[in-house]
């Protein structure tokens, strides 16, 4: 009797724990999606007031004109959206091909140690915080475009792409990494059964058949692009400014929000106006991300 009873104390012992073990699972799994509906109903919930109030969509859209704290107050935002736009478009153009390549050498040529060596080295730039490669962009990209390119100032779009490049290159090259070696080794050997060499292996065989995730890679950098704040706003020079060069100084929407919320009055119209800046970022990088979680998911059903 006695054993039997201990017996059944651990098969209810097993249970409780069991059951505690999914509800905590549950609630880990459930909190990322309350976190996020928190945050954009905060942010929407503080920046309603102007957006039904005093905000002019053809004023906040199509004028450069962002003067929050004039007498005669305008909230044109078109400036801080190219200069966004500007800074990430560069620095996806630097840091596409620079990823593509480094994810393409690490699964489909490097090995051993050189491989896991390549990928611990990737994943340390991801946690260098952004603040120092702000410093980076200030004190040593800025003389340097300086002296190369004979220029006034250094700190614009291309001092901003470059850094903000290097920062998203990981993150890139560790999904287009993964995405790469999902493609099964029978496509490759099938591939080289009918005489294929290596890189016709990889430009006709692997490369389309992970196209949707080395996609989804590049989505997903460029909404860490769209969020960045500080190495943006150390090194773009943060002036509001349509850019015509490279070398133009420009100010991005996250900066923006980033150095004047301090400075604004509590429930005011630019306190308004940039949590209507936050609710724009928010969206667009949704947008971003769910359009790269879609792709990933297109990947799985194939």
């Amino acid at each position: 009797m006695a054993a039997t009873a201990a017996a059944m104390d651990r098969r209810d012992l097993a249970w409780y724990t069991d059951r505690a073990a999914r509800v905590l699972v549950f609630i880990g799994g459930i909190s990322a999606v309350v976190f996020i509906l928190g945050i954009f109903v905060f942010v929407t919930k503080e920046g309603l007031d102007f957006v039904f109030g005093a905000l002019n969509l053809r004023e906040f859209f199509t004028s450069i004109e962002w003067r929050p704290t004039s007498n005669n107050p305008t909230y044109g935002a078109l400036a801080l959206i190219v200069g966004t736009a500007s800074v990430t478009g560069f620095a996806m153009l630097c840091s596409v091909p620079l990823s593509l390549g480094a994810a393409l050498f690490i699964a489909e040529f490097a090995t051993g140690k050189t491989r896991e060596t390549l990928k611990i080295l990737v994943e340390m730039l991801a946690a260098i915080p952004s603040v120092v490669w702000g410093f980076v962009g200030m004190s040593i990209m800025h003389p340097l475009i300086i002296r190369i390119f004979d220029v006034p100032l250094g700190l614009g779009v291309l001092n901003a792409g470059l850094i903000l490049g290097l920062m998203a290159a990981p993150i890139m090259t560790t999904i287009a990494e993964d995405a790469l070696k999902a493609v099964p080794d029978t496509y490759r050997e099938a591939a080289e059964a009918l005489g294929a060499t290596r890189w016709e292996v990889i430009l006709k065989v692997v490369i389309p058949a992970s196209k949707n995730g080395l996609l989804a890679a590049v989505l997903l950098g460029v909404g860490r692009g769209f969020g960045e704040t500080m190495a943006v706003l150390m090194a773009s020079g943060h002036a509001i400014n349509l850019p015509t060069s490279v070398f133009d100084s420009v100010r991005a929407l996250t900066a923006t929000i980033a150095s004047e919320l301090g400075d604004t009055v509590y429930g005011s119209d630019h306190y308004g106006a940039l949590f209507t800046l936050g609710i724009l970022l928010f969206l667009v990088t949704f947008v971003i991300n769910l359009t790269a979680d879609v792709v990933v998911r297109g990947i799985r059903k194939k």
